[in-house]
């Protein structure tokens, strides 16, 4: 379902919904062609990046610790699936450290998947192994990945002589990484683990301090794991969900806040408000350290969760706000009830603008450059604190069940519209302590963002990284990120 509604769009995701009981009665393997061909077909496959960017999250989610450490014990590892390899190969090297991924390539047409699949032979598959433990093959550790009521080809396996291990069923999605060509069984295994239906139900989800590889990005509208009765629900909820965005928008754009706010709330975009500013400066510090204007307002700093960020602060302080943004449809800032600008990347052409912005009121700056959605802040560009020592650092956590209102590849003008669709969707907002204006005229600049970063972390219990939203692009779009 992913797969065809992230990478296909909404009729082809219908389509594929209203097949599926169709799959039920047909053969494993026959169901499995008829709906690969319903997600792939007619996909570019230069775009294709949902393997990567998409499916990795479901994929960590569904990881069982119990077969998870019997798997990282072991050295070099290959998996074994019988779906495409474009869904599965990114999730298993960059996550799984698995060096080999044996899948079943999509034919391609003058640059588009027309939807069929290839057999994997025997002789390619040890071809594949060969290359990646060459010499080494009879020493290393391999891992192979089954369903529990199918055994790996022999063939593949039979030459590992020392401490090895054949997992069966380390995901709760037994369907990725099993293989019709499976039958006999596997020599020249020391330890062979198999694992039922019954005692998979018990294992425990991965913790996410335990992934092997920190979940920073990723991409997708959906937001919850698209099983059927949930991709139901979301059909179901959706002509329904699309007035009601309408009614949520214009309340939001026509009402003032006092009226606004809990109108809104009952229709279940709620939001909670914690102010723990305090006022530090004083005029005989301004007087003694005259290096950041201060303008007539305060510089609210926040994190990136949505677009509707500068919104939900500016309710919380119960006062209009100007707001700055580096990216923005044409159709979010017509709609949007707050006065919204351009930020250009230009550092002297920003920085004019933001000064004379300043001077007039208010604003709030999203610092990271683009949006995050795991608890983890991003680099903050440290132009903000050249125009104010009046800096008020503001924590930003958002909660949506059904949809994301973000995206990297997919239509921008349309992050606020899924957000409002969801049936509830709450937003955290902390105004924390304003920075000592002491402090912020002998810090430099990096080190003034580097110390808001770090106190907004600490209050929604994020982590900081060093990453940008160039980065953030480069993983999920194949791209730099400039609109």
């Amino acid at each position: 379902m992913l797969v065809a509604f992230e990478g296909g769009g909404v009729l082809r995701g219908l389509v594929l919904f209203l097949c599926y009981p169709l799959f039920c009665l047909l053969r494993k393997e026959l169901g499995l062609k008829i709906m690969v061909f319903i997600c792939f077909f007619g996909l570019k496959k230069d775009n294709f990046r949902i393997g990567r960017s998409v499916l990795p999250k479901l994929f960590l989610e569904d990881i069982g610790l119990e077969g998870f450490e019997v798997v990282m014990r072991c050295g070099k590892k290959v998996g074994l699936s019988e779906l495409p390899s474009v869904m599965v190969e990114g999730f298993l090297k960059d996550y799984l450290g698995v060096e080999c991924v044996i899948g079943r390539d999509l034919k391609v047409v003058f640059g588009y998947f027309v939807g069929l699949m290839d057999d994997v032979t025997t002789t390619r598959s040890k071809s594949l192994i060969n290359d990646v433990f060459g010499e080494r093959k009879n020493d290393c550790h391999l891992i192979g990945f089954g369903c529990y009521n199918k055994i790996p080809d022999h063939q593949l396996f039979s030459h590992c002589k020392l401490h090895h291990a054949f997992i069966k069923l380390v995901f709760e999605l037994p369907i990725i990484f099993d293989h019709p060509m499976v039958n006999d069984p596997p020599t020249g295994f020391l330890e062979i683990y198999l694992v039922s239906e019954a005692e998979k139900k018990r294992w425990r989800a991965l913790p996410r301090d335990k992934y092997p590889k920190p979940l920073i990005f990723h991409d997708g509208r959906i937001a919850f794991k698209p099983t059927f009765l949930g991709t139901l629900v979301m059909i179901m909820w959706v002509p329904f969900g699309f007035w009601l965005c309408l009614l949520r928008l214009i309340i939001a754009i026509s009402f003032p806040y006092n009226m606004s706010i809990p109108i809104l709330s009952f229709l279940g975009m709620g939001g909670r408000a914690y102010n723990h500013s305090v006022d530090n400066n004083s005029i005989n510090e301004n007087k003694k350290y005259p290096i950041k204007g201060t303008g007539k307002g305060s510089l609210y700093v926040c994190n990136h969760r949505t677009l509707l960020d500068p919104i939900y602060i500016s309710m919380a302080i119960m006062k209009p706000l100007t707001a700055l943004t580096y990216s923005l449809s044409r159709l979010s800032e017509v709609l949007s009830p707050l006065k919204t600008y351009h930020l250009s990347r230009n550092k002297e052409k920003d920085l004019k603008m933001m000064e004379m912005l300043h001077n007039q009121g208010d604003l709030v700056v999203c610092p990271e450059g683009t949006t995050c959605r795991e608890p983890y802040v991003l680099r903050f560009s440290p132009l903000f604190a050249e125009v104010s020592s009046n800096i008020v650092p503001v924590a930003l956590d958002v909660k949506a069940g059904m949809f994301y209102g973000t995206t990297a590849s997919g239509l921008k003008f349309l992050d606020p519209v899924f957000f409002l669709l969801n049936p509830v969707g709450f937003y955290h907002v902390k105004i924390l302590q304003k920075l000592e204006s002491v402090n912020t005229c002998k810090q430099s600049r990096i080190e003034i963002a580097n110390q808001v970063q770090k106190q907004i972390a600490e209050a929604l219990g994020f982590q900081c990284t060093n990453l940008t939203r160039k980065d953030k692009y480069m993983i999920l779009a194949g791209n730099e990120g400039v609109i």
